[in-house]
């Protein structure tokens, strides 16, 4: 009988033991599933302008430089230990569109002159500078501190469209179902934008900026043309023909008209808006006249600029009804 009750014990000892083990098996499987592709990293292959970039482990700490890279890896559900910020925002370098994705805040660093001891310093196993210059020089340097992922295949001069900008960063953590989903809520909300406003189609727009060296256009690969065309505007042929692979084109005070269009957007940079207001020639083009004109400043100016996944979402529902407003279909 005692031997009886000995081996009960035992039996009811070992079927505890083999539900453990059972449950950690399941919570290991559960575990990879959470961290799919985890283990896939030495898979990973980005091809770009300079290349092709092998990453072949999970990056731990990430620097992010290119225009707009932070902001894409955090929406990715990334925190950046570096980052440039390219509007100035102060802080974490990040609109208000992200305020309080960062549990840590990264080491502000430096945007178009960079410090690269400051970026080794941060012991990063991983650069992002996918919507940058594109120069081989800077490529070269931030590759002798760690793996880079510079702009694609083709790219140049900061016209990395903001879907490459995602699909690229995605791939590079590892996040590409994040990716997707994140171009997907983007191309809704732009559908539904269009829905709102279908007497966007076939209007001509001119997006124009004015700084203190000038005038100048924004062409079709820069994030502002692209968004307008995205609402459904077409920007203006005259200012496409003079693009020549650029992202931008400066406008003479004598060639102003070119800014004239059935909607005409400026956006001022490091000056006052009052300069645009108060500027003679400005007032005299047809679309400023009419009341056809949005001056961007601000926080709307800082999203349209950044051309970014969250700071996209967030402008397109700021922006569209004072388009449509300055058309006059919204009195």
């Amino acid at each position: 009988m005692k031997k009886k009750i000995r081996l009960t014990k035992i039996f009811s000892f070992m079927m505890v033991i083999i539900a453990v083990v059972a449950l950690a098996g399941c919570n290991s499987k559960t575990n990879e599933k959470s961290d799919k592709g985890t283990s896939n990293f030495s898979n990973i292959t980005i091809d770009t302008k300079f290349g092709e970039v092998k990453i072949d482990k999970k990056p731990k700490r990430i620097v992010a430089l290119g225009w707009g890279d932070a902001e894409t890896a955090l929406a990715l559900g990334v925190e950046p230990v570096g980052a440039s910020d390219w509007l100035a925002f102060g802080g974490e370098g990040v609109g208000p569109w992200l305020k309080g994705a960062y549990k840590t805040a990264p080491t502000i660093l430096g945007t178009m002159e960079l410090d690269y001891e400051k970026i080794a310093s941060l012991e990063p196993d991983l650069i992002l500078d996918v919507r940058s210059s594109g120069d081989q020089k800077r490529y070269k340097r931030l590759s002798e501190i760690a793996t880079t992922v510079g702009v694609p295949e083709g790219g140049d001069g900061y016209l990395t469209t903001y879907q490459q900008q995602v699909q690229i960063i995605a791939k590079a953590l590892n996040k590409e179902e994040k990716g997707e989903k994140l171009l997907k809520d983007i191309d809704v909300a732009f559908e539904n934008a269009r829905k709102a406003y279908p007497q966007f189609a076939g209007k001509n727009v001119a997006v124009g900026a004015y700084t203190s060296e000038g005038w100048g256009a924004y062409v079709t690969g820069d994030a502002r043309a692209d968004f307008m065309t995205n609402l459904g505007f077409t920007n203006k042929k005259e200012i496409e023909k003079q693009a020549k692979g650029a992202f931008y084109i400066p406008v003479a005070d004598e060639n102003l008209e070119l800014l004239d269009a059935d909607l005409t957007v400026v956006i001022p940079i490091w000056v006052d808006k009052k300069e645009i207001t108060g500027n003679t020639l400005y007032q005299k083009l047809p679309s400023v006249a009419d009341g056809r004109a949005v001056i961007i400043d601000g926080e709307y100016a800082n999203a349209f600029s950044t051309g970014t996944a969250p700071a996209m979402i967030w402008a397109i529902k700021q922006l569209p009804p004072l388009f449509d407003k300055a058309l006059g279909s919204g009195e």
